[in-house]
């Protein structure tokens, strides 16, 4: 049997192969967007073993796992770390044209040097293997980041954080640059009762504000704005089913209603959930505007779909997926708001719903006017997209209905720190649409020119779009 993971993997032609190798392959990583936990660079400690590197938290492998017929056990119980390998080394092989399978095999080459298919059988060997190697100091998240060429790297943080492992690992001195990126979705939360009023009490605690009304709410987020620029912060993110619509004239309204849910009564906070969320939204963007930040908004994701596994496992452990949410009309109305006034950011838009690409894309180009390139960017495809065929029609999309050579690029949107192969994956796939329709007289054999749009995409548009 032969290991279908070569040099060549995805790269179809000979121009494929000259731009991949000859240009992308070479360029360092910004990853302006991701889950990397902000504690662990700073700590910088060697992971216990593979499955604590690999496993942990990862709701892809689960609900792979939880389909393959695996017992919870070995999925997030008590059974062992090495169990818990093995049980995925087991299904792996039955991932086959599931994005699982092309990621775990370019995780395992790079860094680990496994040029092998994961199955059970030799489980405990490449288990023992990578547990060697992660003991090692170029195997420690901070030496991960340097080996995959990664430049910038943005965590994804609530207002509330005192930001202090950020603090740690300034001034240490390492060399690869960790910003903060703001995340407030749970400041917008007014219908949810309990959990809504005891965020708003530590928001309160983080900021030096007492919050009783609508004005100390947003002073709150002011400072925490602010906070996080002291820091180096330069994004937020959103993650949204929807933008939602309010009116503005409502203002009275939706401070009353914020009001009475903060005295513990919730019969209006259903009907004002979307007036309030989309108020406090579009202050926060004109704070982002203020300070030169780019926003960030996913849309599309319906979270928490099993009431039972959330009671038992919480948020963010497999159980999610894709809405159909309207997005179009208030999405333009919300942008359109802050346009008017000039208080319009930088923006990215990124769709969960594939139904969308086209509105998403199409989205981006009513409000580009400068200043510089590609303002309003849409991103690249995320969570159940980020995979060959999403990917694909991102690209496609985005080259139909905009300007690609204008793209920002790839980010990991991950917890783990092996998850910088998708990067590579995401550059393969490029460069061979590039070799397609060059092979198809769609495109001129100009390597010069792809070649630089291809590095500009893979690093050099984030760059100077995000201006770190």
């Amino acid at each position: 049997m032969s290991y279908f993971l070569n040099d060549d993997f995805l790269l179809q032609n000979e121009t494929a192969r000259r731009l991949y190798h000859g240009y992308a392959k070479q360029m360092p990583i910004i990853d302006y967007h991701c889950h990397l936990p902000p504690a662990q660079i700073a700590e910088n400690r060697n992971f216990e073993n593979m499955t604590a590197i690999w496993l942990y938290g990862d709701h892809y492998k689960w609900r792979a796992m939880r389909t393959l017929g695996v017992d919870e056990k070995f999925i997030t119980g008590n059974g062992s770390d090495e169990e818990k390998f093995r049980h995925w080394a087991a299904i792996a092989p039955y991932t086959l044209r599931n994005p699982l399978y092309h990621w775990t095999h370019l995780e395992l080459k790079n860094p680990f040097g496994v040029a092998e298919l994961l199955n059970e059988d030799n489980a405990s060997r490449i288990y023992a293997h990578c547990n060697e190697l992660l003991q090692k100091p170029a195997f420690t998240p901070r030496g991960l980041l340097t080996h995959f060429n990664v430049k910038t790297v943005c965590t994804t943080d609530d207002p509330c954080d005192d930001l202090h492992h950020h603090d740690s690992i300034r001034e240490s001195g390492f060399s690869v640059k960790v910003f903060p990126a703001f995340r407030p979705d749970k400041a917008l939360q007014l219908a949810g009762g309990d959990a809504f009023r005891t965020y708003i009490a530590r928001l309160g605690q983080a900021s030096g504000i007492q919050i009783t009304d609508l004005d100390q709410l947003l002073d709150a987020l002011q400072q925490r704005v602010n906070y996080f620029h002291e820091k180096g912060g330069r994004l937020s993110d959103h993650g949204l089913s929807y933008i939602p619509a309010f009116q503005e004239n409502d203002r009275a309204s939706i401070g009353n209603a914020f009001k009475n849910v903060l005295q513990g009564d919730d019969r209006q906070a259903v009907e004002w959930q979307d007036n309030f969320a989309g108020y406090v939204l579009h202050a926060l963007c004109k704070m982002y505007h203020q300070k030169g930040w780019v926003q960030q908004f996913h849309l599309g994701a319906l979270r928490n779909t099993n009431s039972g596994k959330l009671r038992s496992f919480g948020p963010d452990t497999g159980f999610d997926s894709i809405g159909d949410f309207p997005q179009a009309a208030t999405m333009a109305a919300f942008f359109d708001k802050l346009e008017q006034t000039g208080e319009l950011t930088k923006t990215i838009l990124y769709n969960l719903n594939p139904a969308d690409n086209e509105v998403f894309a199409t989205m981006t180009g009513n409000f580009n006017e400068g200043p510089g390139k590609g303002k309003m960017q849409y991103g690249s495809s995320w969570w159940f997209l980020d995979q060959l065929d999403g990917m694909e029609k991102q690209i496609n999309t985005l080259s139909n209905m905009g300007i690609l050579s204008c793209f920002v690029g790839m980010l990991t949107d991950s917890r783990s720190f092996l998850s910088y192969s998708r990067h590579e994956y995401f550059r393969r796939l490029l460069c061979n649409i590039f070799g397609k329709d060059v092979q198809a007289g769609l495109l001129p054999d100009d390597e010069a020119l792809l070649g630089k749009i291809i590095q500009d995409i893979c690093y050099n548009n984030a760059k100077s779009y995000f201006n770190f």
